[in-house]
C-alpha cells in the first residue's frame, strides 16, 4: 500500500493513506507517494458524496487492500461525493432532497440509459443545482486528472459543457451554498499533490472563480453545509499524512477559518448533519488502520469534536445516509474486506445498533435517500452492477433492478422529480466511464 510519511504537524498524523483513485500514470505499487475515498460517493457517496450537507464523501485511490487498482470516497462514498461524499465519491440523498414538491412518490425500480457525459470520468463530484440541473466537476479520465465540468439537464436528458475549474482536481468536495453557488475545495491536483485551493461555481454565469484557500492542503476530506450557512471541512490526507484538523468556510467573507480538531485523524470517513445541527463523523482510514470510532462536531459549543459511541465494525469507503426518522444508516465499506453489514446511529442514545445486512458486500458505491424514505444502494467494488433498497420500516435490504453497466467511484444524484442520476465511475476493468443512467 502506498504510504504517506510524516509527523503530527498541522494537525496531521503519520499513517498509511488509503487511495484507490490514482489516474493511469499513478496506478500500481508506487501510486501515491504523497497522498490519499468512497461513495458516494460513493461513499465518497456522498452522496460519497459532497454536494449535499450530509452526503458521504466516498473517495479512494491506491488501495487499502494492498492491491493497486484503478482510480473513490469517499466518500464516498460517500460519499461521496456530499458530504458529505463524500466522497468524494458518491452523493447520498438527504431528507430535504426527498421532500421535493414535484418528486415522484413511486419509482418503477429500473435503470434506463440517459445521455452520456462529454468525457469519461470517475472520482468526480455531482451537485444538484437550484435550477434542477446537475453540475459534474473534475475527476479522473483516461488521460489523467480533469479540470473540466459539465451540466446534466434532466428535461433534455443530456450533458453539455460548462466553464472549466481553475485547477484540475479529483478526490475533492463540492458543496451547494445557500446562495446557489457551489464551493469546490481541495483534492489531488495535476502535480500529484494535495491542493489547498478552493473555487466557486456560479450557475448564473457558468464560470468558476477562485475564493480563499484552506489553511492546509487536503484530499479525501469531507465538506458539510451547516445550518448557519458555513461549510465544515474535516480531515482528509495531505503531505504529512492523515489529517485531524478542521476548518470552516465563511461564504460571506470568502475565507476559511480554523475550528476544533477531530479526536483522531481521518480520511475516507463520512460526515452527516443531524437534526440537532451537530455533525456525525464516522469511520475512516487513520493511524493504525481502519477505524470503528465516531465523533460529533458541535458548531455551537465552540466548534468542538467529542467522541460518541463506536460502530460495531471498523469501516471506510462506506456510506452514511440521514433517514427521515433522524437516525443515520451506515452501510458497507471496507474493513478486513468488503462489508455487507449495516448499522443505525441513534442520535438520542448516542449509539450504533445493528440493522439488516446488504444482499452483497460492497464499498465505493452510492447510497441515495428516495422520496418514499427508502435508500437506493448501487454498484461499488468489486465491479458490481447490482442495486438494492433499504427499507427503514422493515430494517432490511432487498434487491432492485440492476444498472446497465458495472460501476464503482461513480456519483448518484436525486433529481427534483424523484429519479436518480447515476453518472460515470470506473467499469469492472477500472476504465473510466462516460455513460450515465437513471433509476426511475
Amino acid at each position: 500500500m502506498p504510504t504517506v510519511d510524516g509527523g503530527g504537524a498541522d494537525g496531521s498524523e503519520s499513517a498509511d493513506v488509503s487511495s484507490r483513485d490514482a489516474p493511469d500514470d499513478m496506478k500500481g505499487g508506487d501510486a501515491l507517494a504523497a497522498t490519499d475515498g468512497v461513495g458516494g460517493s460513493d461513499g465518497l457517496t456522498s452522496d460519497g458524496d459532497a454536494s449535499v450537507p450530509d452526503g458521504p464523501v466516498a473517495t479512494g485511490g491506491a488501495d487499502a487492500r494492498g492491491t493497486p487498482i484503478g482510480a473513490e470516497g469517499t466518500g464516498g462514498g460517500g460519499a461521496a461525493g456530499g458530504s458529505g461524499t463524500a466522497g468524494a465519491g458518491g452523493t447520498a440523498g438527504t431528507a430535504e432532497d426527498a421532500g421535493a414538491a414535484d418528486a415522484k412518490t413511486v419509482l418503477l425500480g429500473i435503470f434506463a440509459p440517459t445521455g452520456s457525459m462529454t468525457v469519461a470520468r470517475s472520482v468526480h463530484t455531482a451537485t444538484l443545482l437550484p435550477n434542477g440541473k446537475v453540475l459534474i466537476t473534475g475527476g479522473v479520465g483516461s488521460g489523467g486528472i480533469l479540470g473540466s465540468a459539465e451540466l446534466y439537464d434532466p428535461t433534455a436528458r443530456e450533458f453539455t459543457a460548462t466553464g472549466s475549474m481553475t485547477a484540475e482536481r479529483y478526490m475533492h468536495t463540492a458543496t451547494l451554498l445557500p446562495s446557489g453557488k457551489v464551493l469546490i475545495a481541495g483534492g489531488l491536483g495535476g502535480g500529484s499533490s494535495a491542493l489547498e485551493s478552493a473555487e466557486l461555481y456560479d450557475p448564473e454565469t457558468g464560470t468558476f472563480t477562485t475564493t480563499g484557500s484552506m489553511s492546509m492542503a487536503r484530499m479525501m476530506h469531507t465538506a458539510t453545509l451547516l445550518s448557519n450557512g458555513m461549510v465544515l471541512i474535516a480531515g482528509g490526507a495531505g503531505s504529512s499524512g492523515v489529517i485531524a484538523s478542521a476548518e470552516l468556510y465563511d461564504p460571506a467573507a470568502g475565507t476559511f477559518v480554523g475550528t476544533g480538531s477531530m479526536t483522531v485523524g481521518r480520511n475516507n470517513h463520512t460526515a452527516t448533519v443531524l437534526p440537532s445541527g451537530k455533525v456525525l463523523v464516522a469511520g475512516s482510514y487513520g493511524a493504525g488502520g481502519v477505524l470503528a470510532s465516531a465523533e460529533l462536531y458541535n458548531p455551537v459549543a465552540a466548534g468542538t469534536f467529542t467522541a460518541t459511541g463506536s460502530m460495531s465494525v471498523a469501516r471506510m469507503m462506506h456510506t452514511a445516509t440521514l433517514l427521515p426518522s433522524g437516525k443515520v444508516l451506515i452501510a458497507g465499506g471496507w474493513g478486513a474486506g468488503a462489508l455487507a453489514s449495516a448499522e443505525l446511529y441513534d442520535p438520542a442514545a448516542g449509539i450504533f445498533v445493528a440493522t439488516g445486512s446488504m444482499t452483497v458486500a460492497r464499498d465505493s458505491y452510492t447510497a441515495t435517500l428516495l422520496p418514499d424514505g427508502k435508500v437506493l444502494v448501487a454498484g461499488g467494488y468489486p465491479g458490481l452492477v447490482s442495486a438494492e433498497l433499504y427499507d427503514p420500516d422493515a430494517q432490511t435490504f432487498a434487491a432492485t433492478g440492476s444498472m446497465t453497466v458495472a460501476r464503482t467511484e461513480h456519483t448518484a444524484t436525486l433529481l427534483s422529480h424523484g429519479d436518480v442520476l447515476i453518472a460515470g465511475g470506473d467499469d469492472s476493468n477500472a476504465n473510466p466511464l462516460a455513460s450515465a443512467e437513471l433509476y426511475e
